[in-house]
């Protein structure tokens, strides 16, 4: 009993030795860690194509009986064609918008400036309470921002031989993912028992059984929230690229983009997403602009009241207070990716504590 207590507390400070040295060289581990995602990045890939495309594959299998290939090979082909669609149709389209609103930035300012001495510095409500020394003001503050901007937008022109490098890279490592996500699919009940056996061989039947089904209800949270989610932007979306037609609003392409993608993240998404839209547009046209401006928080209204609840219904079982909370803290510390994926790991979380929750309040009998 001694010699086991002897080499307990030796595991428990070579343990502390461990930990004491990863803090002291944190950068290194970083830069390790950093280098083996980029490694594994085609296995990453591969594992988010599967798991977005999964549920159409399943709905193949079971609403057409369909075999596994056969609802692969359809699912995929789609997938395929709707990537090569985006690169060929989209992507061009939306460059040369970026281009033309850089190149046409000193235009735009100086529309801006012709605007704001003409009409604004002459408005009965500006020279009646005296506010010019103040509009000029927001004018300067305003113009040295933009140019701010635009400085950095050039500077990211100037990087498209490292840009497109990148984008090289990355479309190899996308091409790989894409062939391993077919083998994980093909193979994902033998994944699966596999993980089983791994379960129930270092746990007890009962830790195994509560584990299984808390990867499940978590597989069916995730799942649900990110193809809802979506299938909701990209209908926002395509109706927002519509209605900026109608409009004729600048860019329509490229706001459409913008608002869709942010739309991604609830409740402070849509807003995120009207104001480079609103702005873009506001150097074109301040009339046109509030127009914009109105439009987009009419189709957010619409997504938030009506097809949002419709496409996504409760999927995540969370309050307003804990979505904006996950937002909050998965954006401070993962960026843009945090804020996507925060609202259904945050209600991951709450139910595998509820769960434990609920295990403890039956082992005590008790009940509230």
């Amino acid at each position: 009993m001694r010699e086991r207590k002897w080499y307990f507390y030796l595991l428990i400070l070579f343990i502390i030795f461990l930990m004491f040295k990863a803090v002291d060289n944190l950068g290194y581990l970083l830069e390790l860690f950093r280098g083996f995602l980029g490694l594994i990045s085609p296995v990453i890939i591969a594992f988010g194509i599967a798991y977005i495309l999964k549920p159409l594959i399943v709905y193949l299998e079971t609403r057409f009986r369909m075999k596994r290939y056969m609802s692969i090979l359809i699912v995929y082909l789609a997938f395929l064609g709707l990537v090569i669609f985006s690169l060929t149709f989209f992507t061009p389209r939306i460059l040369r918008s970026v281009e033309n609103f850089i190149v046409n930035i000193p235009t735009y300012l100086s529309n801006m400036e012709r605007w704001v001495d003409t009409e604004l510095m002459e408005h009965e409500y500006v020279t009646k309470y005296e506010l010019q020394p103040y509009v000029m003001e927001y004018k300067k503050i305003a113009i040295d921002h933009i140019k701010d901007l635009s400085g950095s937008l050039n500077e990211a022109v100037s990087n498209v031989a490292l840009g497109l490098r990148n984008f090289a890279m990355g479309l190899v490592k996308f091409s790989l993912g894409f062939i391993i996500s077919i083998y994980m699919l093909i193979d994902k009940e033998k994944f699966a028992a596999t993980g089983k056996r791994i379960l129930y061989a270092f746990m007890s039947d009962r830790n195994a059984e509560a584990t299984i089904n808390f990867l499940k209800e978590s597989d069916q949270t995730f799942s649900r929230y990110l193809v809802g989610k979506l299938l909701d932007s990209s209908i926002i979306g395509m109706i927002c690229y519509g209605g900026l037609l109608l409009l004729n609003a600048p860019y329509p392409l490229l706001l459409s983009l913008i608002v869709g993608v942010t739309n991604m993240i609830p409740y402070f998404g849509p807003f995120i997403g009207m104001i480079p839209a609103t702005v873009i547009t506001l150097f074109i046209s301040p009339i046109q602009a509030l127009w914009v401006f109105l439009f987009i928080l009419a189709l957010q209204q619409f997504d938030g009241l009506y097809l949002g609840p419709k496409i996504l219904g409760d999927k995540v079982g969370i309050s307003p207070f804990w979505v904006i909370l996950a937002i909050i803290v998965g954006g401070g510390t993962f960026g843009v990716l945090g804020m996507f994926l925060a609202v259904p790991f945050f209600a991951v979380l709450k139910m595998g504590f509820e769960m434990l929750l609920n295990h403890q309040m039956a082992k005590k009998k008790r009940i509230l």
